[in-house]
Parts: C-alpha cells; structure tokens; sequence
C-alpha cells in the first residue's frame, strides 16, 4: 500500500547522524541493483558534545551544522521522497533535541527523523545482510557506534533478535579514558564495562546461537585496517589478534603516545574504547573470529527506503503484526479504514493531502482500537501509549508520534497535548487527518457488517460539510445524535462541521 510513486533509475540518498561520525551515500537505481555514486563521512563526534545534563556544546553543535551544510549541498534537488535522513543514540539522548533538528533540517533542506535502538539494529542488520549475499545458517551482526552499540542474530534478510545496547566508542572513552590514558588495567576496566552492559542480553545472543559474526561500522573496520596493517588479519578478525591489538594498545600508556599502523588519525581518540568494546563482545559471546562487513545503519536506510519506493514498506508488516498482537476486530477497522479514505479522497485536494496522508490515515484505522485489548475504559489512551513507546519496526520517533496522536484523538475530545508532541512540520496535515478518522468511527459505531452510505464531504479551511442521500439521517437517529456530538467536539477544536442531507 505505502511508498512513494516507483521510478526504477531514481536517485536516492542515506544519512546517518550517528554519535561519532556522519555518513552519506548516493546510490542510482539500476535493475533492481543499487550503483553507489558518492560517498561521504565526516567525522563530527556529536555524542563527544553532550553535557551530564544532555546539553549540546555550541561548537559540537557548529561542527555538526557544518557538515550537515556539506551534505545538503550534495543533496540539492533530490526529492524528499528519494531521501531519507536518521539520527541515532546521541539525537535520541539530547535535551533540546527539537532545536537541533530545525537547525539540522534547514541546513540539509530534509527532514531528520530520530531512530529507536530497535529500529537502528533492524536497518543495520539490512545493510549487513544486503552486502553480504546469501550464506547458509545463522549470523551474527555487531555494530559499534559511538553511542550505542547494536547487537542482531538473523538469517538470510531477516533478522530474529535484536538488541541496542548503552554503551558506544565516544561515551566509552568519557567513562574509562577521559584522562587520556591508556595501561592494562584501563583496557581490562573497559572491557568489563562493555561485558556488563552485555551481561543481560548474554543468554540470547552467546554461541552456539549464531553460525558465524559479521561485524560493521567504523569501529570494525578500523581494527580490522590496523590488523591488516599488522599483518594480522586477512578477511577477518580472529580473537587472538584481537587481544593481542589490546595489549599493544595498553602497551602505548597514553592516547598521545598511541601509533598504530593503518590507525586514522580521527579515529586514533575513541579507538581503545572501540577495541575494549569488541573484545567484551568476543568474550562475552563467544566469538572466535569475525568478518567485516562493507554495510551498515547507512545502507540499511537506503535499501529501508528504495523498499517504501517498490511498494514493499516494512511499517505495514508492522502495523499487521501490532493489530495481531492486540487482536483488532479486523472486518471492523478495515470498513473504518474504507470510510476514512474515502472521506480523505473527497478533501485531497481542498486539503492540499499526499500520498503519505493515505498512509497515516489508513495506518491510524486500522490501529485505532489497540487500546480495548488492554482496557476498555480509556481505550484511546492505551492505544496511544502503545504506538507511541512500543519498537515498531519501520517508524522513526516522529513516525510514532504521528500515529499516537491520531488514535488518540480519533474518540472523546481532541487531545491538544498528543498533537504538540507531533513535528511542528507534520502537525497540520496530522490536525486535518483527525476529523477523518473521527467521521469515519461514528459512521460504523454500529458495528454492523456494512458500508457506510455514500456520503459526501466537501472542506473549506476548517468547515467541514458531510452530506448524505436523501432521508437517510431520519432512517438513523442514533447516527445523527452521534454526529451532533460530534459537531460540538469538533467545534472547541477549531473545526465547523456542517451536516445535511441531499433533497
């Protein structure tokens, strides 16, 4: 149903905002493959700017703009729809988040959506899996960022256990190597730290649960350059190197001092936090060697994305599963959903509504009732909390508060506190859905197993006039009682609606 009109030789874009560097890559459409035209990474340590408070530094927040300006020159007339832009654990930890992302937003000339640690470990687990081809059995992927580090065992495409763990190579090294140095006993400390972050998760992902490791990120890679450098490794990473790598690491003393071949210089100040990291995992999971894998969060989103464009979107698998989960009276949300469009169809225009709108709307009716499988009283409420904090695969932080507040608002009086958690960029066309919906529910109140009459709804700014066939209101009472509350709801919301019937 979702995505965008398809254009099988389209331009598309990735970003990634991730807490120690900023990535982007263009790729062409070409025969269902993906070319890379251009690539980009800037080393930005966004995670290396937030105070205890979450407060961002002016000049991290500087250097993040600026790079951020780099890119959306790159990006100028792609269309929204072709680019996608996520943020990962430091967007996710920052105080004044919102003001960032405006800033970010303007300089880029997209939008910026901010990525659970679930769904961060979903797309980067497509990226791995992408670039890999198919392999027999179980894999595991790791993923070391510099905030957060992402733990995934899945097979073929399609990942079955995920994880996103506190723990990355920039607020590793604010904990354990602040001072700048380094010895045996710092690295040992560092790796404990990063097993006992792990520790809960251990039983799930530890071997034999997985056939072989893959690894991504600059981390990996980067231990993986210095190896080879080394003369140490070849396609992968064994645990011996690795501990080996660590020992020559304590054995510099200091940061200043460190000079590892093959070791960039931008990475050279979250590098032992990196390899503290990965040798808790090789421990605590019991890895003995692990492949280094060219993909990542970036490619994730791009394949993510290029799959909205093809019609296969991964957030209606999502909203499937979540109205199973909660057993959704599904005949039921599917004749709202029907209305509902309906209803969007007339107005599309008047409204100036996208595609996207058909997606939320239709997203919105089919998960309207979530709440009644936990409680009847208060109903709205429990679907909203549910779609606003549940790990739902495919939908960004700003995704879910779109959805939140249309099920919340969708019965009883319109919530103005779910709508102001909504983007300020998404909040009118969100305000404009809720009527919908709302019309929409009253109509089939009944329950009964049949199509709503064929009305007609007509929308000039905020007046909304509904129209029905001839004596139909005087056949339905309760319908027209139903509808009159509904006016006045709407009516301290802002809204005029208009009901009458066809002479």
């Amino acid at each position: 149903m979702s995505g965008a009109q398809s254009d099988t030789t389209a331009t598309v874009a990735a970003v990634d905002l991730g807490s120690n560097s900023f990535h982007m890559v263009v790729a062409r459409r070409h025969h269902g493959d993906l070319q890379i035209l251009d690539r980009l990474k800037l080393m930005v340590r966004l995670g290396e700017g937030l105070d205890d408070t979450g407060a961002l530094g002016d000049a991290v927040r500087s250097r993040a703009l600026q790079a951020l300006e780099r890119f959306g020159q790159r990006l100028q007339g792609l269309p929204s729809s072709h680019v996608r832009v996520v943020g990962t654990n430091t967007l996710r930890e920052m105080r004044d988040a919102d003001a960032f992302m405006a800033a970010a937003e303007a300089a880029l000339g997209h939008s910026v959506e901010v990525v659970s640690g679930m769904e961060e470990a979903r797309l980067i687990y497509l990226g791995v899996a992408r670039s890999l081809g198919e392999e027999g059995g179980r894999r595991l992927v790791v993923d070391i960022g510099g905030g957060s580090t992402e733990v995934v065992i899945g097979e073929g495409v399609r990942p079955l256990r995920m994880e996103s763990l506190e723990v990355g190579c920039v607020n590793l090294t604010r904990r354990c190597f602040a001072d700048g140095r380094l010895g045996a006993k710092a690295m040992e400390k560092a790796a404990l730290e990063a097993e006992r972050v792990l520790e809960p998760v251990v039983a799930r992902f530890r071997a034999p649960a997985f056939a072989h490791a893959v690894g991504g990120s600059g981390t990996v890679k980067a231990v993986h350059r210095v190896l080879t450098a080394g003369g140490q490794a070849e396609e992968c990473i064994r645990r011996d190197a690795l501990m080996d790598l660590s020992q020559r690491i304590a054995a510099a003393r200091t940061m200043d001092r460190l000079d590892l071949p093959g070791l960039e210089d931008d990475r050279r100040p979250v590098f032992p936090a990196g390899v503290a990291i990965l040798t808790g995992l090789f421990r605590a999971l019991g890895i003995e060697s692990m492949q280094v894998s060219d993909g990542a969060l970036r490619e994730g989103v791009l394949h993510d994305l290029v799959g909205r464009m093809d019609y296969h979107d991964v957030r209606d698998q999502t909203v499937a599963a979540l109205a199973s989960r909660y057993h959704v009276d599904a005949g039921h949300a599917a004749r709202v959903e029907r209305t509902a469009l309906s209803l969007l169809g007339q107005v599309t225009d008047d409204w100036g509504l996208d595609h996207e709108a058909r997606n939320w709307l239709a997203w919105a009716a089919r998960l309207h009732e979530i709440g009644l499988d936990v409680a009847h009283s208060g109903y709205h409420r429990h679907g909203e909390y549910i779609a606003r904090h549940g790990d739902l695969g495919g939908f960004s932080a700003q995704d879910q508060a779109v959805l939140a507040a249309l099920i919340r608002c969708h019965r009883r009086k319109i919530a103005r506190s779910a709508l102001s958690a909504v983007p300020h960029g998404r909040q009118q066309r969100t305000w404009r859905l809720i009527p919908l919906l709302r019309l929409a529910v009253v109509l089939h109140r009944s329950r009964l197993d049949e199509e709503a009459p064929p009305v007609r709804l007509e929308a000039e700014d905020a007046t909304l006039t509904l129209t029905f066939p001839p004596v139909w209101l005087d056949r339905h009472p309760l319908t027209l009682a139903d509808l009159e509350l509904e006016r006045q709801t709407l009516t301290r919301a802002g809204y005029t609606l208009i009901v009458n019937e066809d002479q």
